[in-house]
């Protein structure tokens, strides 16, 4: 039973022989600040109103000029909102009557519009501080992410056009401003979701089993901030694999020509690295008496950057840890080691979605959450399943001490034979711009291009995804394919550096070869629901379930104790349990979907996860 649908259906026979109810809704309802009720609420969902919507500063890794003192403005918030027909160009200077809380999905109550449209229009006015444009500055105007495709306008001039629901995209709006009082920003937004071959990972508009509610429009957070007229557009460091120094790589906005960038590296706020090169140039920064990241020791580097053109400058800050990951033989098998040691990335799958905000934490607190309770419940490792978090979600991981694997988004499933020569380009090109934007998060270990086949037009597509994302990024690892064995387009694309299948119970403990280390891409789900804490109106799409709490810890233990017992000598390198929280119709967290209750004994699943991660770091 490998295929998981079949495994699903399968399942269902034990689900009703335990009685496990269906369409449970929330014991307590509560009312966010629209005044809808929350079909589900969070710790966090009434803490959420138009004057805090995220107010965090939403890029820690290029903050200017420091992460502690940022100079930014917030645009989350109320905007304007209008469904549109797609076809009419904006008309400007005219209100909307409508309103969306900035940066919630529309489909979200947080938003407080609370459906779906194909197209849709957000409008607000501001007035630019005096002081962001002393002194010849400019003014950038940057989005998190917007999904699908978004056109901005500024005072009724076109300013930017971005087509990746996933990546974060800004522009230099100072041409287009008035000399003084309110500025206009008009963003249109087509979210089609399931009429195109677009990267959507879980999002349906009609959601149900393990596909789940849509997410459109502006979703991650939206700033402005003064910038000289060539600034630092990214700051990428890539740790040597001699793990003595760092790799400084600058993306530069505006003119750069006889730009120069000079960096520090800072180790609890002493130097202890400098270099100087060209700007347009990778630059070698060595490290003093180096530090290494891990879980066990989540130690990361400041760095002190300076861009120059001219008399002008750009400060900023960054952060990196250093650390390497690869494959290498260890007692004869093919390992995955982290720092030169062999590891075992014990992993649970990560989804990000929330009840209140979909695809949107309802505030930084609730992002950290998720990854903190992953870390206290002993798990090293974090498998980001089809979906691109914001900045900060990846910072939290940085800082906590978790490895993560990140997927990239799917096209949707089951129609692999009708993609089109542009929906491959298209996929493509947003794995490149995926990969080039997350290429310095610490945390990141190993990029999964295609989850079970979705959106995977051949066996061969495995292949020239991972090779490409190889070239993009020779410092991770590369799971051409997590899940061969299942569902679309099955078979081993013999690329990459991984062997990957699912294996629902499970755990699979599939073998290494010649040139790739294995893990258990996904097993576990054991599924039980609790009253009151589950999404409203859904059927339970179990994977297995189990009577009550206790069955689930046994369960989770005896699942994981194969691991502590098999891995090592098998060879595995890592395993991935499904999942940390439950999802909608899917009810096999160690989480309720709400984060109210923790569905297993901590105490427990944290003494089984590391006593593996033990046992199977080590060769047999």
């Amino acid at each position: 039973m490998n295929d998981r649908i079949t495994i699903r259906r399968a399942a269902m026979a034990l689900a009703l022989a335990v009685s496990l109810p269906t369409g449970t809704t929330a014991t307590e309802a509560a009312t966010v600040w629209s005044g809808a009720s929350a079909p589900l609420a969070t710790r966090w969902t009434d803490k959420v109103s138009p004057d805090n919507a995220l107010p965090e500063y939403p890029r820690p890794q290029l903050a200017r000029p420091s992460l502690d003192r940022p100079r930014w403005m917030s645009l989350n918030g109320l905007w304007e909102f209008a469904v549109v027909d797609g076809k009419s160009p904006p008309a400007f200077g005219h209100p909307m009557n409508g309103k969306v809380l900035v940066p919630y999905p529309i489909e979200s109550v947080l938003s407080g519009v609370q459906t779906h449209a194909d197209f849709m229009l957000y409008r607000r006015t501001v007035r630019i501080p005096a002081d962001f444009l002393a002194g010849g500055q400019h003014i950038r105007l940057n989005f998190g992410a917007v999904a699908q495709e978004a056109t901005v306008y500024v005072n009724g001039t076109k300013v930017a056009t971005h087509d990746n629901g996933y990546t974060s995209f800004g522009t230099d709006i100072t041409a287009a401003l008035h000399p003084e009082g309110d500025q206009e920003i008009v963003v249109a937004v087509h979210a089609p979701v399931d009429s195109e071959n677009i990267m959507v990972g879980k999002q349906r508009l009609t959601p149900e089993g393990i596909f789940y509610t849509a997410a459109s429009g502006i979703w991650q957070s939206v700033w402005l901030e003064p910038v000289p007229a060539t600034s630092l557009g990214q700051l990428t460091f890539v740790p040597a694999t001699t793990l003595d120094a760092f790799t400084a790589t600058a993306q530069v906005d505006g003119d750069a020509r006889g730009a120069t960038l000079h960096v520090v590296a800072l180790a609890d706020g002493k130097p202890v690295g400098e270099a100087t090169g060209p700007a347009d140039k990778p630059l070698r920064v060595p490290i003093a008496q180096p530090r290494l990241w891990s879980p066990e020791d989540p130690f990361l580097y400041t760095f002190r950057a300076t861009l120059s053109r001219g008399e002008r400058r750009d400060d900023v800050t960054s952060y990196a840890g250093l650390r390497t990951v690869a494959v290498r033989k260890v007692d004869g098998l093919n390992r995955i080691v982290l720092n030169g040691k062999p590891v075992f990335l014990l992993a649970t799958l990560d989804q990000g979605y929330w009840p209140d905000g979909i695809y949107t934490a309802p505030t930084d607190a609730a992002l950290r959450f998720d990854i903190e309770k992953t870390r206290d419940l002993g798990f090293n490792t974090i498998r980001k399943h089809i979906k691109v978090e914001p900045a900060r979600w990846y910072y939290w991981a940085d800082r906590i001490g978790l490895m993560v694997w990140q997927d990239m988004p799917s096209m949707p499933n089951g129609h692999n034979d009708r993609l089109t020569a542009t929906d491959k380009a298209r996929f493509r090109r947003d794995v490149t711009s995926i990969v080039q934007q997350l290429k310095g998060e610490t945390a990141i270990i190993g990029w999964i291009p295609f989850n079970e086949g979705w959106g995977q037009w051949s066996i061969a597509a495995g292949g020239d995804l991972a090779r490409q994302i190889k070239a993009l990024d020779p410092s991770r690892l590369v799971d051409a394919r997590s899940g061969y064995n299942c569902c679309d387009t099955q078979g081993d694309t013999h690329a990459g550096d991984i062997i990957d299948v699912h294996d629902y119970q499970g755990p699979g403990l599939p073998s290494p070869d010649a040139t790739r280390a294995s893990i258990d891409g996904e097993h576990g789900g054991l599924t039980l629901d609790l009253s009151g804490h589950v999404w409203p109106n859904t059927a339970i799409n179990p994977y297995g379930g189990v009577k009550d709490r206790a069955a689930l810890n046994a369960g989770y233990v005896a699942n994981t104790a194969v691991l502590r017992e098999k891995a090592a000598a098998k060879g595995v390198s890592g395993s991935v349990y499904t999942q940390i929280t439950d999802v909608e119709g899917e009810h096999n967290g160690l989480y309720t979907y709400d984060r109210q209750v923790e569905k297993v004994d901590p105490a427990q699943v944290r003494a089984i996860n590391q006593a593996t991660i033990r046992a199977a770091s080590v060769g047999p």
